[in-house]
């Protein structure tokens, strides 16, 4: 069996209202060890210790049970108030769908959009993806563009699928759903692979922050880097992709520098280590806290449950051993001060109520999450009973699960914890449906299990276009704003929630009058729909800061194509240690 990696985040709801539309929006996330010669006696004889140093959750009130959704070959069933406002925008309705997919195909329009859109947008957009799909087997015109025009990735896959698009569908402007540097980076990309021409349109002109990506362009992470490029010693700075150019071209005018993503983070610092010598080389990773902590916790965990270097070597890397996991543990520095404000609170109750409630369950955990959740995710992984890692191992693992129940045509129900954002079970259920639509069994159903609280709910008045029965009418967020609640369950992200179906509807419907030959003020306007261009024009160290910035993550690519560290990144970090 082989160690999953992965990551990315946790629990979170959160609603307001809009016109007539709720906005809704959770956090969640996951990597997997599989089981093979650890029992669960080992697990727990060594869980107490590897688990004791990880960093904690501030605690809360007592909760009962979670709110869920049950998929099954035909149904769909949410159980309680906060999955039946999930589960209210799976279906939507079919001539906005015709409607917008109309408007795309004729004004060329692509849009890439993050996996943690709140459902209702989601809803939309798989609808309209599924749609044009649907079209194209029997376009005779040739009108329907072969390459869907939506997509809903991770980070790093949204730039792919926006080069795909300009490409292959020949769109000509692009709509990026996400926080400021997802849109930044899709620019870059678009500029790398020769469409710098092409405009990327933010769903507002207004800031969309991220307190993560945020932690690293402030003076304490600089100050952290110079630090770690100051010795002697091979030094390797390890940078979650999920930050701005700006950080990127800084760090690695510092520190030779690669990006990572919450998949392939593991097998990048065991490969880096391995390459350059697990004694010689200190690699630092930052911004996300938690990410790095969890990482330090899983390589003490393979360590306490005594892993045999065979093991290691199959399962882990096949350059390393017990004395070499060690000694890359020792030499990670971990930058102090990052963390997403979204999977920051995850409260004690919930916590308690997973370990007690819901011990049959799967339980997922994206690496951001804090300590005691991803305790949880990362014991059961050790089993093959969890994952911890990114949104995309979350699914895969899902979908893993599922598609082994059904081909050995078992009657049961699956339960899984979805320590990640919430709007990604519109991705989960469209997964699971598909698997148990092709199988010739029956008897299998998965209920996807929020591990929000239920005071972490409130309720929002109503419109005159409901009964005053409506299930809408009480939808997960926190009465008091922003943030998580003290009740344990965590808000809406306030960045992504900046991203909503009026929204992307108002910028498509600029694009479309500027292109039928709009005043320069329109102009004017949808121009501030474009990223942040902080970089343009400007040089560091007397290279462009746009290539400097972009390096970090060619250097991830040439990785994740080789599966080795380039030369030119070894020998940057062999120079600077003379």
């Amino acid at each position: 069996m082989l160690l999953r990696s992965a990551a990315k985040l946790l629990p979170q709801c959160g609603a307001i209202a809009r016109g007539s539309h709720q906005r809704r929006c959770v956090v969640s996330a996951s990597l997997a060890i599989n089981k093979d010669e650890t029992s669960q006696q080992t697990l727990n004889q060594s869980g107490s210790r590897f688990f004791s140093s990880m960093p904690s959750a501030p605690p809360a009130q007592q909760i009962s049970a979670f709110p869920s959704i049950i998929i099954g070959p035909d149904t769909i069933s949410p159980q309680g108030s906060f999955a039946e406002a999930q589960a209210s925008f799976l279906e939507p309705p079919m001539d906005l769908v015709e409607e917008m997919l109309d408007k795309l195909i004729e004004l060329k329009v692509g849009i890439v959009a993050h996996y943690y859109m709140d459902v209702e947008l989601q809803g939309i957009l798989f609808a309209i993806k599924k749609r044009q799909m649907e079209l194209l087997q029997s376009d005779t015109s040739g009108k329907i563009p072969k390459f869907p025009l939506v997509a809903i990735a991770d980070s790093l896959k949204m730039g792919d699928d926006a080069v795909n698009m300009c490409s292959q569908s020949k769109v000509e402007s692009i709509i990026c759903l996400g926080v400021d540097f997802m849109s930044e980076s899709v620019s870059a990309i678009l500029g790398k692979n020769g469409f710098s021409n092409t405009p990327v349109y933010r769903a507002t002109h207004k800031h969309i922050g991220c307190s993560l990506a945020e932690s690293a362009e402030g003076l304490n992470y600089k100050a952290w880097l110079n630090k770690s490029a100051a010795g002697k010693s091979k030094a390797l700075h390890v940078v979650y992709i999920n930050t701005s150019l700006e950080t990127k071209a800084t760090s690695s005018s510092i520190i030779p520098t690669i990006t990572c993503t919450s998949s392939n983070v593991l097998q990048t610092i065991l490969q880096a280590s391995a390459q350059m010598g697990p004694e010689e080389l200190r690699i630092c990773y930052g911004p996300d806290t938690y990410m790095g902590e969890n990482l330090v916790s899983l390589l003490t965990a393979v360590l306490e449950s005594k892993w045999s270097d065979e093991r290691i070597k199959r399962d882990l890397h096949p350059e390393h051993d017990q004395a070499s996991i060690r000694a890359l543990r020792d030499n990670t520095d971990v930058y102090p001060s990052g963390n997403c404000v979204v999977h920051h609170m995850f409260g004690q109750s919930v916590v308690d109520t997973v370990m007690n409630d819901y011990s049959d369950a799967y339980v997922t955990a994206h690496l951001e999450v804090p300590g005691e959740m991803f305790q949880i995710a990362l014991k059961k992984s050790l089993v093959d009973d969890g994952v911890v890692g990114s949104t995309s191992n979350i699914l895969n693992f899902i979908e893993r699960k599922v598609k082994e129940a059904s081909e050995k045509g078992e009657t049961k129900r699956l339960k899984f914890i979805l320590g990640t954002e919430a709007g990604m079970v519109t991705s989960i259920v469209r997964s699971v449906q598909e698997i148990l639509d092709s199988s010739s069994s029956k008897g299998v159903e998965a209920e996807i299990i929020f591990p929000v609280s239920s005071e972490a709910v409130m309720g929002v008045e109503n419109d005159g276009s409901e009964s005053a029965t409506s299930s809408l009418e009480v939808v997960p967020g926190v009465a008091g704003g922003e943030g998580c609640s003290t009740a344990g369950g965590c808000a809406t992200c306030p960045f992504m929630k900046m991203n909503d179906l009026d929204a992307v509807q108002d910028i498509v419907d600029m694009i479309g009058r500027s292109s039928s030959g709009g005043s320069d003020t329109l102009q004017l306007q949808l121009n501030k729909h474009l990223p942040p261009n902080k970089l343009g024009g400007k040089k560091i160290n007397g290279r462009d800061a746009i290539d400097l910035g972009t390096e970090p993550i060619v250097f991830m690519r040439e990785f994740m194509q080789s599966k080795k560290m380039s030369d030119s990144l070894v020998e940057r970090i062999e120079k600077m240690a003379m």
